[in-house]
């Protein structure tokens, strides 16, 4: 079996947006915003946004399921308040349920939180709760810049943000750190603003002692970990002169990196610096990048291609496209398994 862990909805019907901008243009005005009952969205409507889309380069390039949540450019928590944020993630992240409802076998669903800048963590947590227990999410997206691009949030080893991590650990799923748009115009959204989010969250990870607090938390670093693999030998530095163990003790136990980047050198490193059992495959498919490699004539996000090109032992690639996503996110282990796979 093939599991990318890095889906997200970005071929959403028309709809979504169109409610979205009225919500926003109510901010600020006397206007009421929408009523979230008002944005209708039939099944046949995400059947015809899903199967010519994700569900066809899945059985395209053999993927079988895809943890899927909304898209990350929409979450914009820089925008309006909580209660804009309460909102907006409440009817995203039904959405993403309705189709795993629709293909139980192909999509689960990962939740994205209500954050708002300056808004205690700790608000969020209802969010989480409904969307695990009613809606099945398997895992959460966690912004650690609310703010868009300005870095206004405290660092993920703040207290604030342990309300999070609590319930996170009592409910034994992972996160996937994910900012969203950046609304700082010194950093492009997803060829700066991601990237950069990927290295600071590692890097504040690796200055804190957090596991030593929540040992069975668990986070996805995404797009292979931004410049972490390739810095490796400048964080086994960084974290000698902080004083901390080695990082495979330290961190490694804790995080993991997904196989989103596009081109083979790229994975080639991944897999040559960082431990098999800390990569998980993924391909955020039509994502940030989507055109066709002239180099390959492949797509750019087409990463099973990567995977096996680089040539593993079969055991260390059932783990990274299978087994080690099985491991981190438990609840998708016991829906597999509730469904004889």
């Amino acid at each position: 079996m093939i599991i990318d862990c890095h889906g997200h909805y970005t071929t959403a019907p028309a709809a979504l947006g169109e409610w979205r901008e009225r919500q926003t243009a109510a901010l600020g005005t006397p206007q009421a915003p929408p009523a979230q009952a008002e944005l209708r969205i039939s099944d046949d409507e995400l059947r015809e946004s899903i199967e010519p889309n994700q569900l066809r380069l899945m059985d395209e390039r053999g993927i079988d399921l895809t943890v899927f949540s909304p898209r990350a450019s929409f979450m914009a928590h820089h925008v309006g308040d909580f209660a804009t944020s309460s909102t907006w993630a409440a009817i995203c992240n039904e959405l993403c349920h309705r189709v795993s409802q629709l293909y139980p076998e192909r999509f689960v669903p990962a939740a994205m939180l209500p954050q708002s800048p300056g808004v205690d963590p700790a608000t969020c947590v209802p969010e989480l709760t409904r969307c695990v227990e009613e809606l099945g999410a398997v895992a959460v997206n966690l912004n650690p810049d609310p703010s868009g691009g300005h870095w206004t949030a405290p660092p993920l080893t703040d207290r604030s943000w342990y309300p999070l991590y609590e319930k996170m650990v009592e409910y034994d799923i992972p996160a996937m750190i994910h900012v969203s748009t950046s609304v700082n115009p010194a950093f492009h959204t997803t060829g700066a603003h991601y990237l950069n989010a990927d290295t600071t969250a590692f890097m504040q990870l690796v200055q804190g002692d957090l596991f030593a607090d929540f040992p069975t938390l668990r986070f996805v670093i995404p797009h292979g970990g931004g410049a972490v693999p390739y810095h490796w030998g400048r964080f086994r530095g960084l974290a000698m002169a902080l004083g901390k163990p080695p990082l495979e003790e330290h961190v490694l136990g804790n995080i993991y990196f997904d196989t989103c980047v596009y081109h083979q050198p790229g994975i080639d490193l991944l897999l040559d610096v960082v431990p098999v059992r800390n990569i998980l495959f993924a391909s955020e498919m039509i994502g940030a990048v989507r055109d066709i490699d002239p180099c390959s004539g492949h797509h750019f996000d087409d990463t099973r291609r990567y995977i096996e090109a680089a040539a593993l032992p079969s055991s260390d690639l059932a783990a990274v496209q299978e087994h080690n996503a099985r491991s981190v996110y438990p609840r998708l282990d016991a829906l597999l398994t509730r469904q004889v796979r």
